[in-house]
Parts: structure tokens; sequence; C-alpha cells
């Protein structure tokens, strides 16, 4: 049978969810790498403390700018080409960072690792085309979710390593994963038939790409540059005077980098804005956590752990996003995906209760991490589902990026606010100074917030065409069936009445077609045919 019309036999669900979520997990450590070796990097690089922070802003800077060109190429030229090339661009940072000693090749590195962060939307995109309906739900909820596993198991891993190995080991061992998943999926991961077409929106994006530098650059520095030095209000003048420009150019163009009108539409635009509000919530527990069990016991809240408890302590909420996976989907193919998201934001707003009356012994910090992981988990299993039962299949990568992306917006601003709150609220220590308790409270119970606010938002989100409410939904993440879809249905229809009344009706419409179009069309000699025979003439 041909490829476009069948699930290909290469494209097993199983072995093509697991190689998928494998490399999400590859691309969500590199978020994680680097942070055991923060405090340490003036010392192995030879720089002063704010450029080796350009590390990690680097990486950031990166990922916002590829995300959504990554998507919109992904749907173009396909979506497999284009996860090969963004793991491929993961290992050669990995590499670069591992032969570097230096801050320049450092900086170089980590922006080239930042470059594969659309492989978690590429490959939701790929589990819409070659997945049946059925797998699909707790498919995209897993993918979704990898983010989390990996940053949450990346952390215990880059300490244990940094520990006990030199640091270059770190990146060899990165260089290695994004290989091991390069291979499978160029074994195991078919090229989608599904292709948007049409040339590439270049001047789209180099302005998107113009905005969000500047956007992000002003939320993740304005605190160590001023909030209202020149600096910070410069870049934020030009990130919107670029977006001005920007937005009315995209709305002309026949293909552009992002669907504005699609973007708008309220089912796509209220899970945009939720995702941004929710990625806020969900990141405090990553600053506030870490923080708390890492503050010296002088402070009578701190509990003086290494960074590996830490990352030994974070490593259940990863673990619980992932078993959340398949549950998310099941109350999204019953009630819909919108009940889930509110329901995940519920479950993150009680754990984040929790923290408030719970932080003085590690199986409390373990409890609140797991609570919230499942309301994580809950959340970004919705979020694909809800954005894909709202834009066609030719424009699914693009889609799933731009959500992507505003998740990343979300937890940069979450950074930075929580940044500034905890550095204005401290307490000394000696001759130190460290976050007070009441200003880690105070962060704890904005996030909670937030997530009571990602429920109203939720609440707004209009139902999918067959989607009555929190009705029963029969195929939540895909409004319009795929060509392998159509294939599988028309096979699987073996009682014959639907064929016979299909057969039926279009014998009735032909004959009626004759009627209408005249007698000319009747058969010589009929009752209808009023064409004079010719008479002989002798």
């Amino acid at each position: 049978m041909p490829r476009a019309l069948a699930y290909p036999a290469q494209a097993r669900p199983g072995v093509l969810v697991a190689v998928l979520a494998f490399a999400g997990i590859t691309v969500a450590l590199m978020q994680t790498l680097v942070i055991p070796l923060v405090p340490r990097l003036p010392g192995l690089l030879g720089a002063s403390t704010g450029d080796t922070a350009w590390t990690v802003t680097a990486t950031l800077l990166a990922a916002a700018v590829a995300t959504p060109v990554v998507g919109r190429l992904g749907d173009m030229y396909g979506k497999r080409r284009m996860l090969l090339v963004s793991l491929g661009l993961l290992v050669a940072g990995a590499l670069v960072v591992a032969r570097s000693d230096s801050l320049t090749p450092m900086l170089v590195g980590r922006t080239l690792q930042g470059l594969a962060a659309g492989v978690i939307p590429l490959g939701i995109s790929v589990m819409r085309d070659e997945l049946p309906p059925d797998r699909l739900g707790s498919a995209t909820a897993t993918m979704s979710s990898s983010l989390g596993v990996g940053s949450a198991l990346g952390l215990p891993a880059a300490a244990l390593i940094a520990d006990h190995a030199h640091w270059h080991a770190l990146f060899w061992t990165a260089a290695g994963l994004g290989l091991v998943a390069m291979g499978l999926v160029a074994a195991f991961v078919p090229e989608s038939p599904v292709r948007g077409g049409g040339r590439f929106d270049v001047v789209g994006a180099l302005g998107l790409s113009a905005a969000l530098v500047c956007l992000l650059l002003v939320v993740s520095k304005g605190a160590d540059w001023g909030w209202a030095s020149r600096t910070t209000l410069l870049l934020l003048g030009a990130a919107v005077a670029v977006l001005a420009l920007w937005t009315p150019f995209e709305l002309r163009v026949r293909r552009p980098l992002v669907d504005l009108r699609t973007a708008a539409r309220p089912r796509v635009l209220l899970t945009n804005v939720a995702s941004v509000v929710f990625s806020f919530a969900m990141f405090g527990i990553a600053l506030v956590l870490p923080q708390v069990l890492q503050l010296p016991e002088a402070t009578g809240y701190g509990l003086g752990r290494t960074m590996l408890a830490v990352g030994l302590v974070m490593a259940p909420q990863g673990l619980v996003m992932m078993a959340v996976a398949p549950v998310s989907a099941r109350i999204s193919a019953a009630r819909g995906p919108r009940t889930t998201l509110m329901l995940g934001a519920l479950v993150v707003a009680a754990g984040y209760g929790l923290s408030l009356l719970m932080m003085a012994e590690l199986w409390q910090f373990v409890l609140v991490g797991c609570v919230i992981g499942a309301g994580i988990g809950f959340g970004y299993g919705a979020m694909p589902a809800l954005i894909m039962s709202a834009v066609p299949l030719s424009e699914t990568a693009a889609a799933n990026s731009l959500n992507t992306l505003m998740r990343a917006i979300g937890t940069s601003v979450s950074s930075a606010v929580t940044g500034a709150v905890l550095a204005g609220m401290t307490v000394a220590v000696g001759s130190a100074a460290f976050p007070s308790l009441d200003g880690l409270r105070l962060v704890l119970a904005g996030c909670a917030a937030a997530s009571l606010v990602t429920v109203a938002i939720a609440a707004f989100i209009p139902p999918a065409p067959g989607e009555r409410g929190d009705a029963p939904v029969p195929e939540p993440l895909a409004p319009a069936k795929t060509a392998p879809e159509v294939a599988l249905s028309s096979q699987s229809a073996t009682n014959g009445a639907r064929r016979r009344v299909e057969w039926a009706c279009l014998t009735v419409r032909t004959r009626q077609a004759g009627w209408l179009r005249g007698v000319r069309r009747a058969p010589a000699g009929s009752a209808r045919s009023v064409r004079p025979r010719k008479r002989n003439p002798t």
C-alpha cells in the first residue's frame, strides 16, 4: 500500500514515541547541564561573573530564535529532516564546549545547543502525522512533559559528573547522547508526507528574531543593568518598534513565519496566553526550592544541602510528570483538553499552598515537588492538544513551536520577577545577605495566584468543532483526518452497508442530473427523447 495511504510499518507507535521522547529529554538536559558549573565558571574560563552568566543567557536567546524558525521549516521541508538538523547542532555545540577553556568558544557552543530547542514541538508534530488517533493523546502528553523530565533528571546527573570528573565530561556525555538520538531518529522516525510548501519568510524570521532577542535581553538582564537604565529602555523600545513593523508585514505575506490570523483564533490565542501564565507559575518551584535547600542552616530555614542533594530531591518531580502523561490523555479524551489544563493549574496551586506550610524537611520538598510535577504534567499534556485541534495539519509544527516559545517567555519572566523579589527582600547572616523567608513565601504565593489565573483564562477557551463544552470528545486532537487516517477508517468498515447507501445516493443523483440536462442526454428511442428520427428519403 502506498506510504501516504496507510500507517507505515516502520512507524511503530511504541518505538516512535520512545525515540522522540528520548530526543526531547536529551535536548531538555542541555537547559540544566551548566547549572552546577555556574559558580565555578569564572575560575574555569578566566572571566568575570557577569560575563560567564552569558553562558545561560546565550542558550535562552538561541532557543527563542530557533523555535519558531525550525517549526516553520519543518512544516515546509520535512519534520524528520529538521529533527536531525537540530540534533546535529546540539552535538556540534557540545563538542565545541567540550574542547573549550575560554569564554568565547563556550558561548559559541552554548548558542549552538540552544538552537536545538525545536526538537520537542517537532516531535509532537511528527506524532500528529504518524500515530493513530487512539495513541496520539498520551504520546503528545509524554513528549510535552519530556522538557520537565530532562530538566529534573539533568540536574542531579550534571552535579554528580561535575563533582567526580572533569567538567568537560559533562559535554562529552551530552555529545554522546545527541549522537544516539540522531541515530534513533534516522532509523525509526519516518519523514512525514504532510508539507506546507511555499517560500520561507526570511524577513519575518529576521524581524521576529530581533524582537525576541531585545525582549528577552530586557527580561533576563534588566535587573543587572537596572530597569530604568538607558540600555534596558533602548532594547525595550527596539522590541516594540520591530514588532509594530513586523505585524502588518506578516499579515501581508502569503506564507508568513507566524500565521497571525491562525494565532488570533480564540482557541489558539487563549491557549498561548494561558501557557505564558502557567509557565510563569510552574517555574517558581525550580527557582525557590534549590535556594531553600542550599541556604545555610544559620538562616533558620535553609537546609545547607549540596547541589547533588538538590538534584536528587527534584528528580521525582520529573518522573511524576512522565507518569501522569497517559492520565492526562485519558482526561482530555473524556472531558476535553481544556478541563485537563484547568485541573493541572489547580493541582499546581495546591502544591504551592502545601509549600507555604511544608518547608522544613527533605521529604516535604519531595512531596511538594511531586504534587506540582503532577499538575505540570496535566497542563503540559493538554496544551499541544488544544493547539492541534485548532490549526491545520500543514501548520502543526509552526503552531506547536509558537506555543513552546510562549512557555519559554513565561519561564523567563518568572525568573526575572523572582530574582527581583528575592534581591529586594534579604536577611543578613554575618556579612552575607540571603533571600528572606518572607521573600521566598511571597514568590510561592505569587506562583499559586498565577496558577489560579491560568484556570480563569482556560475557562474561556472555546471548545473545538465537535466538542461540546466538557462533553466526551472522540478525537480532540485531530479535527480533520489525515490521509493515513482516512485510509485506515475505510479499511476497517466491513459491514458494507455504508457503501451501499452511498452507491444508491450516487445513482439517484446521476439520474436526476440526466433529467435536468434535458432529453438530449436520454438514450435514442426512449420515451424522453424528442429528437426526430431521420426518415428514409425513398
